[in-house]
């Protein structure tokens, strides 16, 4: 399948590395202009360098920009008001025993893994359907379906996710606007391997260390590896595409079979 999104532009969140950087390569090696966001302005720029490397010839754009409030928000729409594409992938998560979870954190993990698409969704989704066509894709986890023990809050913002994905697709019916998430699996990116050596312990080359917490902490995955984040690029690019007009709001799937369900 030949995706073009030549003339397209696309917003992702969350990118100066890991899924989000991923997502936003892909996307320009399909033709789409893209903007990064992330806090950081040094990371972003290494970031768009390396993005450069991997695609020659990439339109790409950055914005240092806290999403996770409204002012960032604002800032993000003043600078690019009009994208065709919105991939929601800002997110934190870390392992916190579930009883010494204050509210403080509850408040932290809501306001960005669930409010920052809200907002952006809320603040792009009137442009997109004016315009007749648009594309929202909210990327969720495995935890929002399996809530993992050790990290109750982040699997319930991620559940929430969903909801407010197939909420906004209702809002955006019949329009030419889909909204969709993509249920991640456990997915090799650097915080993933800092909490994976958390969990197991530093001391074990990557590649044992990496088996050894599918083995104890994911055995329920059919990949029984980590995924590595082009392969969540990769249906994120078709959610995007033209060809995905018919898909919405939907959650899809691409998890290494770790969700225990025959359907989707």
């Amino acid at each position: 399948m030949h995706v073009d999104l030549t003339a397209k532009t696309a917003v992702i969140t969350g990118s100066s590395s890991g899924i989000g950087l991923a997502i936003a390569t892909e996307l320009a090696r399909s033709g789409a202009r893209v903007v990064l966001t992330g806090r950081d302005a040094r990371r972003l720029g290494e970031a768009g360098d390396r993005l450069r490397e991997s695609v020659p010839g990439a339109d790409v754009s950055a914005l240092a920009v806290d999403l996770a409030d409204e002012d960032g928000a604002g800032e993000l729409h003043v600078t690019f008001p009009e994208p065709d594409i919105l991939v929601n992938n800002l997110g934190v998560f870390g392992a916190r025993p579930a009883l010494e979870i204050s509210d403080d954190e509850w408040r932290t993990y809501f306001e960005t893994n669930v409010l920052s698409a809200v907002r952006l969704i809320r603040t792009y989704l009137p442009g997109m359907t004016g315009r007749g066509w648009g594309r929202i894709v909210n990327i969720a986890s495995d935890s929002a379906l399996v809530i993992p023990q050790e990290m109750i809050h982040y699997g319930v913002s991620k559940t929430a996710l969903l909801a407010v994905s197939r909420g906004f697709a209702k809002e955006a019916a019949g329009t030419g606007v889909t909204v969709n998430s993509v249920i991640a699996g456990p997915t090799h990116t650097p915080g993933v391997e800092s909490f994976v050596r958390e969990m197991v312990g530093g001391e074990l080359p990557w590649e044992e260390a990496q088996r050894a917490f599918m083995r104890e902490h994911r055995p329920q995955s059919l990949l029984q590896r980590l995924i590595e984040p082009e392969e969540i690029a990769h249906l994120v690019v078709y959610l995007s595409s033209p060809q995905a007009s018919a898909t919405t709001g939907a959650a899809l799937r691409v998890d290494g079979g770790y969700v225990d369900s025959i359907v989707p």
